[in-house]
Formats: C-alpha cells, structure tokens, sequence
C-alpha cells in the first residue's frame, strides 16, 4: 500500500502574508480522499524526529538555538517568519514523515510525505521558510542505519536546492542533482553534484528535453539504490514566484518520467511536495494531486 505521511500540524497557521500556501497542506488529502484516489488507510501521522538524528544534518549550536527558540532575530528573518515552539515541532514532524516514508518505500517502491522538501535549510541556517532539511536528514539517517549505500536527491522545485548541495558537498554517497530557475531565489546558490540553471520564461518542451538528459546523467554518475524527489509545482507558468512557463501538463510529464524511471529501475522513491504559489490554491492542489494519480496508477 502507497502510505503518505500528513499530519495537521503541517497547516499550522503562519503569520500575516504565509497562510495561503498553508491550506494546501489540508486540500491535498481532502482531494485525494473526495476523488477516491486514496482511502484514510494511506493516511499516516508521524511523530516528531529525535534530536539523535537532526543532528546527523545540522550543526548543533543551530538545532539548539532552534530547540530553545533562542535563534538570532536576524537568523529568523532569514528563515522568513518568527519562530515559534509549534513551527520547530511541525519540521520535526515533517522530517520524521520523510524518514518514515523512506522506509515503507523499500516496501512499496514509493511513498509520499505532503510537506517537505524544505531543501533551503542548511547545515547551520534556516533560510525560505525551512527550518530542518527533511530529505536530507532522511538521506542520513537511511545511510547512518546502513539501509543504502548511495542515494539520488532529484530536485525539480522551481528554487535551488541550496541547503540539499551544502550538506551533501562532500559527501561522495549522496548525489544531488537541481533544475531551477537561475535568476530566482536563493540568490546565493550552492553548487550540486548538477545544476540545471533555467531562463526566466522556459517552457514545456526544452524543460523535458533537458530534464531527459541531466536526469539520466545524475543516474549514470550516481548509481543509487535509493531515490528522494522534490515535486515542487512552482515551475507552474500561473506560480506568483516562479518565472517559469511550464503548462499543468508538462508538470505532470516531468513527474511521470521520474516516477516511471525509478519504478522500471527498481529504486524505491520518497517524494516531499515542495513550492507552489499560484494565485489560484486549486491550481496548486491540482498540480500537486497529479503526482499522486501518477503514482497510484503506476505502483499499484
């Protein structure tokens, strides 16, 4: 059974001016489960990760500063929003569901966490509303449990995976692989094992065409036994921040073909959500339900 990690803790109310993107962490599940394409069964909680393992990722002057709610308020500006005990606890919960998710993938070949993909945190800042790195505390702790040996982190948000290329920089069993929008944010980038910079503006066919070939490129020089995705839908032409051109349906397109790789590979998947801001939330839930249909027609 595919499982997808959700807690109600992931919409936790922002400030002023972050609530909107907020309720699409409750209109997922709400979708999927109306349409039928999952059942409450799919459904999992997870608890709060340890700090044992946050820090196998992070430095341990950041979590403790963000464990006793003492980070600098100019750290905190970093991060986007003032930080708050329920905000440190719902990154715990993500990244534990993203943990969690990595394993029952090596039973069922993918699962889901509806949060995550907080890829700007690295290790020792927050940074663009991420606390705590989920998919890459999951990558150590798979690696620190010896259940892989060298995994792939495929990111396709519309934003670098800055945090992701930092903490992995010298890590020769985590590749890390990023297409995104070259003149958007982090203005700062890290470098991944590859980038893929895109112009403002590129559309449907170049993006496919090039993520068949640097895709297929991260394989080859990454051989993994594991794979975690970033589905963000901010590469979306409506997304308020993105710059991108990119149609629903080539949206979907790139997730069949990461999807549908991996799968005829045989390499189990974790996929996180990640961005997505179009002014329209149906067009976001939309976006993101689309890889889930993908999914649930293709593994089950």
């Amino acid at each position: 059974m595919i499982k997808i990690a959700w807690d109600p803790i992931y919409a936790h109310p922002l400030p002023e001016g972050h609530r909107f993107p907020m309720l699409k962490y409750e209109l997922i599940p709400g979708q999927l489960l109306y349409e039928g394409t999952i059942e409450q069964g799919n459904l999992f909680s997870p608890e709060p990760t340890t700090e044992e393992i946050v820090l196998l990722t992070h430095a341990y002057d950041y979590w403790g500063q963000l464990r006793d709610i003492t980070l600098p308020a100019k750290e905190q500006r970093r991060i986007g929003f003032p930080l708050n005990a329920q905000l440190v606890e719902r990154e715990l919960r993500i990244a534990q569901g993203t943990i969690d998710g990595a394993l029952l993938a090596m039973e069922h070949g993918i699962a889901f966490n509806v949060a995550g993909g907080t890829h700007h945190a690295g290790s020792n800042w927050g940074e663009g509303f991420c606390l705590l790195n989920d998919q890459a505390i999951a990558a150590n702790y798979l690696l620190n449990k010896g259940l892989t040996q060298k995994i792939l982190i495929v990111d396709l948000d519309v934003h670098q995976g800055n945090g992701t290329a930092e903490i992995f920089q010298n890590n020769d069993r985590v590749f890390t692989f990023s297409m995104h929008g070259d003149r958007n944010f982090p203005f700062r980038k890290e470098q991944s094992d590859i980038d893929v910079p895109l112009a403002d503006g590129f559309e449907d066919d170049a993006y496919l065409s090039l993520l068949h070939t640097h895709f297929k490129q991260a394989l080859e020089r990454s051989t993994p036994d594991f794979v975690f995705y970033l589905s963000g839908v901010d590469v979306l032409a409506t997304d308020k921040l993105g710059k991108l051109s990119l149609s629903k349906a080539a949206c979907k397109e790139r997730d069949r073909i990461v999807l549908e790789t991996c799968k005829n590979r045989g390499l189990p998947l974790q996929v996180s959500m990640g961005g997505g801001y179009s002014a329209d939330i149906k067009e976001i839930v939309d976006a993101h339900c689309n890889t889930y249909r993908l999914a649930f027609d293709m593994f089950m």
